[in-house]
């Protein structure tokens, strides 16, 4: 695999653990509403996904991770429609979503 693509695979997996660590192993949805300086750690962090995903498809359009295209449509649903952004959106995402993506993400880093 190129270093680049490792790289990149790295930092979206870094940002990830960010996120857990952030919102805690409860993970209580009315706690992320209710801190709108979690919520911007947060949506900073998927950024930085978004923004690796890009690079990755950039690098290598076969790059393999289910919805890939749409990681990288929230990042930019993030940063230009950010006045449109809805806190239940966003926790869709974390829960429902990155798991799979740090087990795919995990098993790229290991092949």
């Amino acid at each position: 695999m190129d270093e680049k693509i490792q790289k990149l695979i790295y930092d979206m997996l870094q940002a990830i653990l960010r996120i857990e660590d952030f919102i805690g192993e409860e993970r209580v949805f009315l706690s992320y509403a209710a801190d709108i300086m979690l919520q911007q750690a947060v949506e900073r962090n998927l950024e930085i996904i978004g923004e690796a995903m890009s690079q990755d498809l950039k690098l290598s359009p076969s790059f393999q991770v289910s919805n890939a295209r749409r990681i990288v449509d929230a990042r930019n649903k993030i940063i230009h429609g950010y006045d449109e952004i809805e806190p239940e959106n966003i926790w869709s995402i974390v829960i429902n979503h990155l798991p799979k993506l740090k087990n795919e993400l995990t098993d790229l880093l290991q092949a």
